[in-house]
Order: structure tokens, then C-alpha cells, then sequence
């Protein structure tokens, strides 16, 4: 099957965003078992665990496999984190498939989670109590130590938009790109990522969703822009 055919399938296929949901899944938090709806610090933190794995150059599937071997250990607090020190650290993202960036994960995990305890005694809720509007909460989390760039911070924020007051990234281009080729924006957009940000919030109210519930769509959108992310990748290496 060509890229092209393949593409055409799929629109036809996700007419709405529960169809695309329903096939390709909804929140990645939520599929990790993590629940961000009543903001408990300890749910989130492990969003945050898991965003700076997805952050890395590394699949989708060994991030979420890495993760869940922090959670078979109990390893999901900043403090269990600094008690488990570089080696463990190492062995579990070893375990998980992290190998390539393993001794450069655990520096980081490190020297994050111990900056999260210095400045806001491990409670993420703290740091964006702190923050004075969404850039300055973005700058904050980055902020936390070397590593934690846009990409990562992005990830950790889109899952908390609509839940947290100045959770507000924007857009991802894979989500763009994916909204653009499945119709469900309008013609001309172009790459104003904030206008389509507002046109894809507004369609999901319109089929009676929450703010909170938008994480869903996103997520979903993501999933179908790294797909198409891959079909060009292999139509280019096939000519």
C-alpha cells in the first residue's frame, strides 16, 4: 500500500476525534495509568518522570517500557530518584532499553529532581503556583536543569493544559500536521500553530468534551503525526 492510498484510508476512517481516539488511544498519562484530573502532586510528578523519558531521541515504546520499570521499582518520587543513585538509575534505563542515552538520563534525572526538591520541595504543583503566566511556567520547568528543553516541557504541559491555569504550550507540529491532513481544520491555516491550537479546542467543545478532556485529542494527534512523520521517512528512503 502507498503513502498516499494509506493517508486517504485514514481520513476517511477518523471522520471525528473519537474515532481517531478510539484507534490510536487518548492521553499518554492516561495510558500509563496516571491520573492528572484531581492535580495530586505525586500524579503529576510521575507525568513529569514520564515526559522526560518521551523527551529524549528515543521510540515512543521504550520510553513507556522505561517507565514502567520505574514503576515496578517504586521509583517515582524525587527522593526515590536521588536514593537510587547513578548506578541504579543507569540499570533500570538499561533494563528498560534506554541504553544509548542511559549514563546521559541518569545525570539528568539527578540533577532535576534534586533542583525540583532545592527550589519546590518536590511538589510540581509549587512550581507553577510560583510561576507569574504560561511563559514563565515553561521557563520555570526548563529551568529545573540542563536537559529539560522545550520538547520535553511541552509533552509535560500539553497532558496538564486545561487543568493547570497557565498550562498553555503550544501546538506541536506533529499534531498541526496531523489535524491539517485528517480535515479537521479549516483550509488556510498554514502553520499559525495558536489559531489552529483555538480551532481544534473549539471543535472538541462542539462535540460536548471538557477543556480537561483535550488532552485526548491531542495525544491522538501526536500519535497520527509521528505515523505520517514515519511514512514519509520510508517513501523518502524507497525513491
Amino acid at each position: 500500500m502507498g503513502v498516499q492510498h494509506s493517508m486517504t484510508d485514514q481520513i476517511a476512517e477518523f471522520a471525528n476525534p473519537f474515532d481517531l481516539i478510539s484507534e490510536l488511544g487518548g492521553s499518554y498519562a492516561a495510558e500509563l495509568g496516571i491520573h492528572l484530573d484531581d492535580l495530586s502532586s505525586a500524579e503529576i510528578y510521575k507525568w513529569f518522570l514520564a515526559a522526560m523519558l518521551y523527551g529524549a531521541r528515543i521510540s515512543e515504546n521504550i520510553a513507556s517500557r522505561t517507565w514502567q520499570v520505574f514503576k515496578r521499582n517504586d521509583i517515582l518520587t524525587p527522593q526515590g530518584i536521588i536514593h537510587t543513585g547513578w548506578d541504579g538509575l543507569t540499570a533500570m534505563l538499561d533494563q528498560g532499553g534506554y541504553v544509548r542515552y542511559d549514563y546521559k538520563t541518569a545525570t539528568k534525572l539527578l540533577a532535576v529532581n534534586q533542583s525540583l526538591l532545592d527550589h519546590y520541595a518536590g511538589n510540581l504543583n509549587h512550581l507553577h503556583a510560583a510561576a507569574s503566566d504560561p511563559n514563565d511556567l515553561e521557563w520555570r520547568v526548563m529551568n529545573l536543569g540542563k536537559g529539560v528543553g522545550k520538547v520535553t516541557a511541552h509533552i509535560f504541559l500539553r497532558e496538564l493544559r486545561g487543568r493547570w491555569d497557565k498550562a498553555e504550550p503550544p501546538l506541536s507540529s506533529l499534531a498541526l500536521n496531523a489535524a491539517q491532513v485528517l480535515g479537521f481544520l479549516p483550509d488556510g491555516m498554514d502553520n499559525d500553530h495558536r489559531l489552529a491550537l483555538v480551532n481544534l479546542q473549539q471543535l472538541w467543545r462542539r462535540n460536548g468534551m471538557t477543556r480537561e478532556s483535550f488532552s485526548d485529542f491531542e495525544a491522538a494527534l501526536v500519535r497520527y503525526g509521528l505515523r505520517l512523520r514515519h511514512q514519509e521517512k520510508k517513501a523518502k528512503r524507497a525513491k
